[in-house]
């Protein structure tokens, strides 16, 4: 009887589960739920009027920040005297408060008459991609500028020249 005791106890002992040990703290789940971001235009950007000076020369750049600081191929220029009103241009991003707001602006390929010009685009952030955040703005909105600036020669052909911004937001 004895071995049959001893049997039955390793039997029920072999059946019996080991006890469930849980970690010393549990995971905790989160989710962020944010609004859709919009972005909608408001102002275009314009560099004035840019008058090729006379004589054979390279290099002149005219630029605008995205805050609106103009500068006139180093503002002591003998390559080119800008005119008129200059403005960056400008979009409106709203979303969820606080959130940063990743901006994408590739360069522009501007179009003239008789040829184009490549448009280097500054953002806020720059070189490449820029962030703003929507601090406690997020639903009624920020507004941020994108400037830009183009490099002429004597030669560059006179002319509008246009071209379209690409501008993408993200979380």
């Amino acid at each position: 009887m004895t071995s049959l005791a001893a049997t039955a106890a390793v039997v029920v002992l072999a059946a019996t589960p080991a006890l469930a040990v849980g970690p010393l703290q549990n995971a905790t789940g989160t989710a962020r739920i944010v609004k859709p971001l919009t972005l909608a235009w408001q102002q275009d950007l314009d560099l004035g009027t840019i008058i090729l000076n006379s004589g054979a020369w390279a290099g002149a750049t005219v630029s605008i920040t995205p805050t609106g600081t103009f500068n006139c191929d180093g503002g002591a220029s003998t390559k080119v005297t800008c005119t008129n009103a200059t403005k960056p241009a400008q979009y409106k991003v709203t979303g969820t408060n606080n959130q940063d707001v990743k901006i994408t602006a590739p360069d522009v390929t501007l179009t003239g008459p008789s040829g184009t010009l490549l448009m280097t685009v500054s953002r806020p952030g720059a070189p490449v991609v820029g962030t703003i955040n929507l601090g406690n703005s997020g639903a009624a909105g920020l507004v941020f500028g994108l400037g830009g600036s183009i490099t002429l020669n004597s030669t560059t052909p006179d002319g509008t020249y246009t071209g379209t911004f690409n501008v993408t937001v993200d979380y």
